[in-house]
């Protein structure tokens, strides 16, 4: 297939796009996971990831997180980029997938999901635009619609929000808040 007609395809598909389910770890961190000597996790966000889901929100689209792995360090991080909800410990993740269906009022063409690894195949499998980061799985990689040339927790969410933003023809309006 030309890759003008793949970019249009792309294209129309993240222009559906009324809902983004996202994985944590690897996806929305750099997938490492730090422990201290008490036992406690620490993770790494990336801010531009942050600002992406938050004009996301702004410009009408939900996001929920979907992760495998539960984490104090989770919830905090998802109400300052206003994620709409947040499931921990999920296997498989697509068990999930209808209930988020009726409750957010979309159908899976209008659903993005970025993943990285294994855990995410399921439900990347049954959406409109699966995801994959730059250093996701090669497993990942074969089912994506879309691969990021950012790595996960590195811009790779950024990516996805502009692309559906400016795939729905609201990035200008983003700019428009930000320069006045």
């Amino acid at each position: 297939m030309a890759l003008d007609m793949i970019k249009e395809e792309l294209k129309l598909k993240a222009s559906k796009i009324k809902l983004l389910l996202l994985d944590v770890d690897g996806v929305l961190t750099d997938g490492r996971i730090i422990y201290d000597s008490r036992g406690r996790d620490s993770k790494f966000f990336d801010v531009h990831d942050g600002l992406g889901v938050y004009v996301l929100h702004k410009s009408g689209i939900k996001t929920v997180l979907i992760t495998a792995k539960s984490s104090k360090t989770i919830s905090p991080r998802a109400k300052d980029m206003r994620v709409a909800e947040v499931f921990a410990d999920i296997f498989p993740k697509s068990s999930l997938l209808d209930r988020i269906l009726k409750k957010y009022g979309v159908c899976s063409d209008e659903v993005c999901f970025v993943g990285d690894d294994l855990v995410d195949l399921s439900i990347m499998r049954k959406v409109g635009l699966p995801v994959a980061v730059a250093n996701a799985a090669d497993e990942i990689k074969e089912v994506a619609g879309f691969i990021t040339s950012c790595v996960g927790g590195r811009g790779a969410v950024r990516e996805v929000a502009e692309l559906i933003l400016k795939s729905q023809g609201k990035w200008e309006d983003i700019l428009k808040f930000y320069a006045a």
